[in-house]
């Protein structure tokens, strides 16, 4: 892991100092740029987004899609918990932590925000930070890579209408013009210009990609802390007057994670898939497409959303709680392999 990636954590608590105070100091920069929209999409935000998308699915070779059919199984589980099960458990969770069990704690006009943003959170599967997880549980590369880009595909036509369907179970009213022009933008048109942009640098070499992959990262980093400073500064009041707002959503998000990614190693498991596959299978059912969960939510619901809190919410507790999973699979290895797993 990269320095980045591996103290995520705490770039996200200094990006929740820095934006609280500068929105508390000076408001007016941050105003402005909150009102610089076309079609309810903030520029600003719509332009950091991309940065930060672009470069992860830069990484994706969708022509690996060919060897979903050597890892069925474990496709199979993945596929279950991404679309089946998260999604619904997710949604079923905020409806029980927010809307019941710490509902009293939170302002009652931000409720359904605060699902709405859990539900996007949980309807994008990961892209990036997944071929991470899957190296430190020295997982079956071709099945993370095709697993990933199958997920992409599916993500570009289920992501709207499942998004819907759970805010509307929600009794959540959700535009679907601005749900539509969402996942346009974040997810149709990234991929299609990562995929146009990596053919012509794999035309190159290989080395020619790893070099450019090399040189964004940083700036994709950048994109990103610079976004969710954006989204402090307009969430400082909602931060300052009640702190334990972060640790309620982090609750359901949490559960989560360890539930899902639970019941896909266990499945694995049950279904004698190889350790070396029911390890990425576990992690990529558990993690988010957070950047694209944060965009969507700020176009759906705004800065000062708690559907935007919600999603990056999201971003604060990724690492350490996908460490402790990625622990948890590594130690339990042996127990994994007594049910009649494959090495």
């Amino acid at each position: 892991m990269s320095i980045f990636e591996r103290y995520l954590t705490l770039w996200v608590f200094l990006c929740i100092i820095i934006g609280v105070v500068l929105g508390q100091t000076i408001p007016a920069p941050f105003h402005w740029l909150g009102g610089l929209e076309i079609a309810k999409v903030n520029l600003p935000v719509g332009l950091l987004i991309w940065v930060m998308i672009i470069p992860m699915l830069l990484r994706i070779d969708f022509g690996a899609l060919h060897e979903v059919r050597k890892h069925w199984r474990g496709i199979g589980v993945t596929l279950f918990i991404n679309w089946a099960v998260k999604p619904f458990s997710m949604a079923l969770l905020g409806w029980l932590f927010i809307r019941h069990l710490f509902a009293a704690y939170l302002p009652a006009e931000q409720l359904d925000s605060y699902i709405a943003g859990l539900v996007l959170l949980a309807a994008a599967p990961c892209t990036a930070m997944v071929f991470v997880w899957s190296r430190l549980v020295n997982g079956e590369p071709l099945f993370t890579l095709s697993q990933v880009a199958l997920n992409d595909t599916i993500m570009v036509f289920a992501f709207a209408p499942l998004v819907a369907l759970l805010l509307g179970i929600s009794s959540i009213v959700v535009p679907w013009n601005t749900l539509l022009v969402s996942v346009v933008l974040y997810i149709v048109l990234p991929v299609l210009l990562s995929q146009v942009w990596r053919r012509l640098l794999l035309a190159r070499g290989e080395d020619a990609l790893q070099r450019t992959l090399h040189a964004l990262g940083p700036i994709s980093i950048a994109a990103l802390l610079l976004t969710l400073v954006l989204l402090f500064a307009f969430q400082g009041k909602a931060i300052v007057e009640q702190p334990l707002i972060i640790l309620m959503l982090a609750v359901p998000i949490t559960i989560q994670v360890y539930f899902t990614s639970g019941l896909a190693y266990w499945l694995n498991r049950r279904f004698g898939e190889a350790h070396c596959v029911a390890g990425p299978s576990a992690l990529i059912g558990a993690s988010n497409f957070f950047e694209l969960a944060v965009a969507a939510a700020i176009s759906l619901f705004g800065f000062e959303s708690g559907a935007a809190l919600a999603t990056v919410v999201g971003v604060l507790i990724e690492v350490p709680v996908m460490l402790s999973v990625v622990h948890i699979v590594k130690r339990s290895q042996g127990w994994y392999q007594t049910g009649g797993a494959a090495n």
